[in-house]
């Protein structure tokens, strides 16, 4: 017979079923074995005096043994969890397991390197099969969102000939005579791909960044989602684009997986209205100054601090009662060369911080051969980036665009780690499993 995922098993029939051993209670005349696949769970019932041929097979189970069952799916109102339980008549190890080496002692909290030394162990858990049954259901509303709306998904390659963006954070590999770089993100091709005439693209791919760092939320390799669009008057369309995507993915989390995420990380998600609140740097800090007593020197005006972005949070919900925040007004020391510029030249461009941490950097771009030569010549990257400004020399459309990351988004939806919030974590210290 077929196996059948638990949440599809039919009620009077005879299912087939396997998965992972979650609880096993072996009694004397009985024994109970709670069963998980990735879609639910089960209760095996089984009475030993009709079925002593499987006493030795139950005296060898564990937990997190992976086995296999068939039996007659019944009705009970004694058994807590769905109301129902199979009575197998065959019971097979597929797997013995071994005592797992990260549970903790009780009311104890395993150390979360310890955990990621495991990490196949620790992702067996209800909450991280949420976490990324979540991030995979948000990811696949934003692709279904920019498809409705004609965007074309491409794939650029992360492997490359010159250190991208700014030149400093790339990790630099041997690439047979010559080095090559990890690419920082896929800024440059998203770019060419607007002077082939492609005019809305988005890709979901690996961006890595050379940096050390000891915070919640950084990693040397995550998974962004980034978009380009043409033809746009300003980076308020960017915006605009940005804040229905999240509103379209956070809306359908909601309805999917709402529930479950209060049940089991107790946060209700919250779909943000349109627009999102939208602030200049500068009023920023006169706000965080006027209401919370927050100073900070002039000279650190043109960026925002740590603990303004943290404090961002309070302000955005004090002023709008609004959980997102777009903040404008950045100086051109702290934006790359190839953001275009206004008549002041303040960068045309915005950082989008959400529960007190920045998720997305976006902008319009510049796309005039000369001017953006010239934006590459004051921060020295002529030469590094020439095989980029070719792409200018052509014909090139007016563009805009954004990276998110999905990883520290994820973070943000359930107020955990970073090292949490991703499949397999990459730090400075970390390179395995």
């Amino acid at each position: 017979m077929k196996r059948v995922n638990i949440k599809n098993i039919k009620l009077g029939e005879v299912n087939h079923v396997a998965g992972f051993v979650e609880t096993i209670r072996n009694k004397k005349a009985m024994c109970f074995i709670v069963l998980r696949d990735i879609t639910g769970k089960l209760q095996l019932t089984v009475e030993k005096a009709n079925h002593p041929e499987l006493e030795d097979t139950l005296a060898q189970i564990t937990v997190d043994t992976v086995i296999e069952a068939e039996g007659k799916i019944m009705a009970s109102e004694y058994v807590k969890l769905n109301g129902m339980e199979m009575y197998p008549d065959t019971v097979k190890i597929l797997s013995h397991a071994e005592p797992s080496p990260i549970v903790a002692p009780k009311g104890e909290e395993t150390n979360i390197d310890l955990r990621l030394d495991y990490r196949w162990i620790d992702l067996r858990t209800d909450k991280n099969t949420l976490m990324f049954k979540t991030q995979s259901l948000f990811v696949n509303k934003c692709r279904e969102y920019l498809v409705n709306n004609d965007f074309i998904e491409i794939h650029s390659p992360k492997l490359i000939g010159a250190e991208s963006e700014s030149g400093a954070g790339v990790f630099k590999v041997d690439y047979f005579d010559r080095n090559a770089f990890l690419a920082q993100s896929p800024q440059f091709y998203k770019q060419m791909a607007m002077a082939a005439g492609f005019e809305r693209i988005f890709e979901t791919g690996p961006v890595f960044r050379a940096e050390k760092f000891a915070s919640r939320k950084h990693a040397t390799e995550f998974t962004g989602l980034d978009l380009e669009f043409s033809y746009i008057e300003s980076y308020k369309d960017v915006m605009k684009l940005e804040e229905e995507m999240i509103q379209y993915g956070l809306k359908a989390v909601k309805e999917t997986y709402g529930e479950q995420i209060k049940a089991l990380f107790d946060i209700d998600i919250v779909v943000p209205t349109l627009p999102f609140p939208v602030m200049d740097l500068h009023d920023v800090y006169d706000e965080l100054e006027k209401r919370y007593g927050y100073k900070v020197d002039e000279s650190e005006k043109g960026d925002l601090t740590t603990e303004g972005e943290r404090m961002v949070e309070k302000l955005s919900k004090d002023m709008f009662g609004h959980e997102f925040m777009f903040i404008t007004g950045y100086s051109v020391d702290v934006r790359p060369f190839y953001h275009m510029r206004d008549e002041k030249g303040v960068p045309c461009g915005y950082d989008l911080i959400w529960k007190g941490c920045e998720i997305t950097t976006g902008a319009q771009r510049e796309h005039r051969y000369e001017i953006l030569k010239k934006q590459a010549e004051e921060k020295g990257l002529v030469e590094d980036v020439k095989f980029y400004l070719d792409f200018f020399k052509y014909g090139c459309p007016p563009h805009g665009g954004f990276g998110i990351g999905v990883d520290r988004l994820t973070m943000l939806i359930f107020n955990e780690g970073i090292k949490d919030a991703m499949f397999i974590f990459r730090g400075p210290d970390r390179l395995n499993p």
